[in-house]
C-alpha cells in the first residue's frame, strides 16, 4: 500500500526551482535511499514531505491514515543542538509532543512509549544522562528514539551517520535496518554512503535538477546513472 505519493513535484526557495518533475511513491515497509550531489534538493524534499516547506507545484499524498505530524524525523544536527542541556529521557519524550496537543503533560502511555524506544535502541541506562555529554553515536540513538515516539509507520533520516566513526556507523545502520525489517517501519533516508544504499535500500531515488532515477535498488545499481554515481564516489560499494 502506498504510504506516500509525490506527483509532479517541484521544489525550491523563493519561487526558484531546485528540482522539478518528481514522481515517486513509497509503499509500507520500503527502505528508500535518496542520493544525489549537494544542493540537489534532497533535504528540501524531506522538509516538504513534513510540510515544513511548501512545494512550488505538484502534490504530496499520504496513505494508510498517515498524517505529516505522525512522521518521525531525524535531521542533520547543528553544533548548537549537539550541546543541548537536557536529559536523554526529556529529549526522547519530546517526540510525543505532537500527540499532546494543548495538554501540558505526558501521559503514562507516552512515558512508557519513551522507555520502550530507549530500550529498543539500547540507551535505557542513559535516561538520566545529559544529552550534551554523550558521544555522537549515543546522541544519534537518542534522536532516533525521539523520532520513534512520533511514529509507528514512517521515519525520515537526513544523513544519520554523518560524522560518526565506521564502527558506530555500522551499528546505527543495523539498528535502522532492524526497525525496517522487524517492526515494519518504512524508511526514507538521505545518504552519500553508496555502499550503505546498496546494502540496505529496497529502492533508490536519485535526484539532481530533475529526477534521474526511481526504482528498485537492484535496478539502480545496474543502471548507467547508478554505475556512474558509484564511480564518481570512488567506487566504494559493499
Amino acid at each position: 500500500m502506498a504510504l506516500l505519493t509525490c506527483r509532479g513535484l517541484s521544489l525550491g526557495y523563493d519561487g526558484k526551482s531546485v528540482v522539478d518533475g518528481l514522481d515517486f511513491s513509497v509503499n509500507s515497509g520500503d527502505y528508500l535511499c535518496i542520493v544525489g550531489e549537494n544542493g540537489s534538493g534532497k533535504s528540501t524534499l524531506m522538509k516538504t514531505i513534513l510540510h515544513l516547506r511548501q512545494p512550488i507545484s505538484g502534490t504530496i499524498e499520504f496513505g494508510d491514515g498517515l498524517k505529516s505530524s505522525e512522521i518521525g524525523y531525524l535531521p542533520q544536527q547543528t553544533v548548537v543542538q549537539k550541546d543541548f542541556p537536557a536529559s536523554v529521557r526529556e529529549i526522547v519524550l519530546s517526540g510525543c509532543l505532537n500527540r499532546c496537543g494543548l495538554r501540558p503533560f505526558y501521559t503514562k502511555r507516552e512515558k512508557l512509549m519513551a522507555a520502550e524506544n530507549m530500550s529498543r535502541l539500547g540507551i535505557s541506562e542513559l535516561a538520566g544522562a545529559c544529552y550534551r555529554e554523550l558521544s555522537g553515536g549515543q546522541q544519534q540513538r537518542v534522536l532516533l528514539a525521539r523520532a520513534l515516539c512520533a511514529t509507528g509507520k514512517l521515519l525520515l533520516l537526513d544523513e544519520p551517520t554523518a560524522g560518526l566513526d565506521p564502527v558506530v556507523t555500522t551499528e546505527l545502520y543495523e539498528l535502522i535496518a532492524r526497525l525496517n525489517r522487524e517492526s515494519g517501519i518504512t524508511i526514507i533516508m538521505i545518504t552519500h554512503d553508496i555502499a550503505a544504499a546498496e546494502k540496505y535500500a529496497s529502492h533508490v531515488l536519485h535526484i539532481c535538477h530533475e529526477p534521474l532515477f526511481f526504482g528498485t535498488a537492484a535496478d539502480y545499481f545496474r543502471s548507467e546513472i547508478g554505475c556512474l554515481y558509484v564511480a564518481m564516489n570512488g567506487g566504494e560499494r559493499g
